[in-house]
């Protein structure tokens, strides 16, 4: 059995968690749902579906990013330092 594969978080579990990031990050900022949704162009009904059952567009996603000043985190999200060799690995 391929133990990777057990390991592997489902749709669901990444958008909950992106999810439970947006809101605590929004919360930390002392912004209300209703202050993000006028900042961000995206509805009330909208974050609170997103902030509840973890469900939003990419563009609104996006949105709400940019709102709560994140977008540059979109900068590394599929990079991955490539090594040329192990010692590169160890020493970092």
């Amino acid at each position: 059995m391929n133990v990777l594969f057990l390991n592997q978080k489902t749709p669901n579990e990444i958008a909950k968690s992106l999810a439970e990031k947006i809101k605590t990050h929004r919360k930390k900022l002392k912004i209300s749902q209703e202050a993000l949704a006028q900042k961000s162009g995206v509805s009330l009904g909208s974050i609170k579906r997103f902030e509840t059952k973890y469900e939003i567009s990419l563009q609104s996603f996006i949105k709400i990013a940019i709102a709560l000043d994140l977008d540059n985190d979109f900068e590394n999200l599929f990079t991955q330092k490539t090594y040329a060799s192990i010692d590169e690995v160890i020493n970092g």
